[in-house]
């Protein structure tokens, strides 16, 4: 670029910058990025039109839903790794000079989906990238390239999808955004990564393995721990086959409903919200639900699968019928939900996983209705099944046919398997965040307390986990007091997954990236998390959420406090000595 271009690039128009040659000369030269060269031939750039909202790309809910119309560049450039004979397609979206504000934002996907979009940014005053990871990410889910063949992994995507190519396409653009808009090597380019379910999990791999790529996270409802948390999914399912006993949706709908109004009070306001998991945990007997009746109409429905999903239909999704049904929950029922909310131990009463918090929809468990038999039959959900499968046997299906002769033995031993063949990919638990932290990064994490695809628990473990491995023999008012300078955790009372619960009218955060700009760019700290309830009677009300490890306890109906409870901390924390190895 023109040392005039240089000067004048601010007030220069969208398509004055926006022009292949521009691109070209940003690009850095091939051996400035050590392993990746460019392809200069490769490149385009277009100005193009975009009405979208602001927030998180990939089509993951979004924190703050805003109609933002604007022009912006639309870049493609393709680069290799050199000796490996691969290309690697990323997309950029520059805003126009004008509007941009130092800022680069790489939104998160879903499931085993990388995120498309490159405009997430776009309302942010930021360029943005996506990347289709040398496998055409754009076109299809991670999933669908795992085996090259039955036993064979593919293990170039595996990499790609795990942490590489994020911090690949982040590093890579971070360079080319500052020759687009004329900027000097050392100016400061903020960087932001916003997602939720596997996409939290990927900004999670990034803050593992690119700590000092960025300066603010947001990561909601992480699915790292990946063979526990898949494997997860087949568990209720087992617990069923196990106890001998399918409960008809009808029965776990009632059995969850009436944990939600038996617990509501506990945390000291009635609204329809168990704020305190941990208290209903404590408190409340299932067993106190036996008896009660219950009636549901016949009706068609679909399950989404929870957030992992393959680019043009959901993993796991299903579309059943289900008949009228009444009756009275039964003892064997309840049985089948207290089961599932204790977690998976093994046949020697060794704990292996923690579950989803009790009142948490128990979507897994729900068995598919067969008009044919008219009985209810074993659903495995694919969300797990398909990991089995595919990254335990190491077979080319989509999911198991049954689980005859699977016992909890079996699913600690895929546990165990997923564990070690993707410690350094998929389960993304490392918990030395030395680098980010030193760098000056900012971690705002959350989780729905109610998630009923993804444990908030499993949240609330892996924060543990940080806090003992970097402040080892530090007192907790020390360490706390520290960790929330740069990392902050926080559970959304009786939220679902990535999202609000319509079982439970609670709160969620609506501007989290504002937070992190003010966080990182203002150090303007947050102590509390700002969440806007949605539905119910206290629709509208605005609710700063408590920041780990204190929890609400409502003294007023109009407020509550961030109280320190040992009981519920202790309620919260898990060991897992089913595995002989540490589990981040």
């Amino acid at each position: 670029m023109s040392s005039w271009l240089k000067l004048t690039a601010r007030a220069l128009s969208l398509s004055d910058v926006c022009t292949v040659s521009n691109v070209q000369a940003a690009l850095p030269s091939n051996g400035t990025l050590l392993g990746l060269s460019l392809i200069p031939s490769s490149v385009t750039a277009t100005v193009t039109n975009s009405s979208t909202s602001g927030g998180m790309g990939g089509g993951m809910p979004m924190m703050r839903r805003q109609s933002f119309s604007t022009q912006y560049c639309a870049v493609t450039v393709t680069y290799t790794h050199p000796g490996q004979g691969d290309e690697v397609n990323l997309k950029y979206a520059f805003p126009s000079p004008s509007d941009f504000k130092n800022r680069f934002y790489v939104g998160g996907g879903g499931g085993f989906s990388l995120s498309s979009s490159a405009t997430g940014g776009l309302s942010y005053g930021a360029a943005g990238g996506a990347t289709d990871a040398g496998y055409d990410a754009f076109d299809q889910s991670y999933d669908q390239v795992v085996l090259y063949g039955n036993g064979s992994i593919n293990w170039y995507a595996t990499h790609m999808f795990g942490y590489q190519a994020l911090g690949e396409m982040t590093k890579i653009g971070k360079y080319i955004t500052k020759g687009f808009y004329g900027l000097s090597n050392d100016t400061k380019i903020y960087t932001y990564f916003e997602g939720c379910s596997d996409g939290g999990r990927e900004g999670m791999s990034q803050v593992q393995r690119w700590g000092d790529e960025y300066d603010g996270v947001i990561a909601g409802a992480p699915a790292f721990r990946f063979a526990q948390q898949q494997v997860h999914h087949v568990f209720s399912s087992a617990v069923e086959k196990t106890l001998g006993y399918l409960p008809p949706p009808c029965e776990l709908d009632t059995i969850v409903n009436a944990t939600i109004k038996g617990c509501d009070k506990l945390d000291g306001r009635e609204d329809g919200v168990i704020s305190r998991t941990d208290l209903c945990k404590l408190n409340f007997n299932m067993k106190s639900i036996i008896g009660q009746s219950y009636y549901c109409a016949e009706k068609n429905s679909t399950s989404l699968g929870f957030g992992f999903q393959k680019r043009q239909q959901t993993s796991g999704s299903t579309t059943s019928y289900q008949p009228a049904q009444n009756g009275t929950v039964t003892k064997e029922g309840v049985a089948v939900a207290q089961a599932i909310y204790d977690g998976l131990h093994n046949t020697a009463g060794e704990r292996a996983y923690l579950s989803w918090q009790i009142g948490s929809q128990l979507s897994d468990a729900n068995p598919t209705y067969s008009s044919e038999s008219g009985e209810w039959e074993l659903n495995i959900p694919s969300t797990g099944g398909e990991y089995v499968t595919k990254f335990v046997q190491l077979l080319d299906l989509d999911n198991l046919s049954d689980l005859d002769g699977v016992t909890y033995d079996t699913l600690v031993e895929w546990m165990t398997i997923g564990m070690y063949r993707y410690l350094d990919t998929l389960q993304t638990t490392l918990p030395d965040l030395t680098t980010f932290k030193s760098s000056g990064g900012k971690l705002l994490h959350y989780h729905g307390e109610s998630d009923p695809s993804i444990p908030s628990a499993s949240s609330v473990h892996y924060w543990q986990s940080v806090r003992s491995v970097m402040y080892p023999g530090v007192a907790d008012d020390k360490a706390l007091k520290d960790m929330a300078k740069w990392y902050q955790f926080y559970l959304v009372p009786g939220a679902g997954h990535c999202g609000s619960n319509s079982l439970q009218p609670g709160p969620y955060p609506q501007n989290n990236m504002d937070i992190m700009i003010d966080w990182v760019e203002n150090g303007v700290q947050p102590t509390r998390l700002n969440a806007t309830v949605s539905s119910g009677d206290y629709s509208g009300e605005t609710q700063m959420l408590c920041q780990w490890p204190t929890r609400p306890l409502w003294k007023k109906a109009d407020s509550f406090q961030c109280v320190t409870d040992k009981k519920s901390i202790e309620a919260w924390t898990y060991d897992f000595p089913a595995f002989k190895v540490p589990v981040y």
